[in-house]
């Protein structure tokens, strides 16, 4: 795992959604447990529990599957804000994925939110990434 700890994340996740994996295994850290959070919550993941091994904790991920077309994935995770270019919107300026079918995951100043929240709230932020 590099410095990135939210790339780790989405890589992860990509690659197992790539190879068919139905598991997946993640670093827990808050803003981890967040992104978590959400993509359940949004229904992109089945299920979520902690596990520990060797005093460390990780995040054990279930991904969801579809039953038809095997060549295409169900998850499409993009990393857009990164350690080296940060890119930052005010919640006007908040990209819409798909027509608003995507989620765009942002850090606010009133934690990690989707766009939808962000709207509502009124409040900008960090854009971390796509998904849809």
């Amino acid at each position: 795992m590099g410095s990135d700890t939210i790339a780790d994340i989405i890589t992860s996740i990509r690659n197992a959604d790539m190879y068919r994996k139905s598991v997946v295994r993640v670093a827990s850290t808050n803003i981890s447990q967040s992104i978590v959070k959400i993509l359940l919550r949004e229904g992109f993941i089945e299920n979520v529990r902690k596990h520990r091994e060797n005093h460390k904790y990780f995040l054990v991920l279930t991904l969801r599957h579809r039953r038809k077309r095997p060549y295409r994935n169900l998850l499409n995770l993009k990393r857009i804000s990164r350690p080296g270019l940060r890119i930052y919107s005010n919640y006007q300026g908040i990209p819409r994925i798909l027509g608003g079918m995507g989620v765009v995951i942002l850090s606010t100043s009133r934690g990690i939110m989707t766009d939808r929240e962000a709207r509502l709230e009124r409040i900008g932020g960090e854009i971390l990434c796509y998904i849809w």
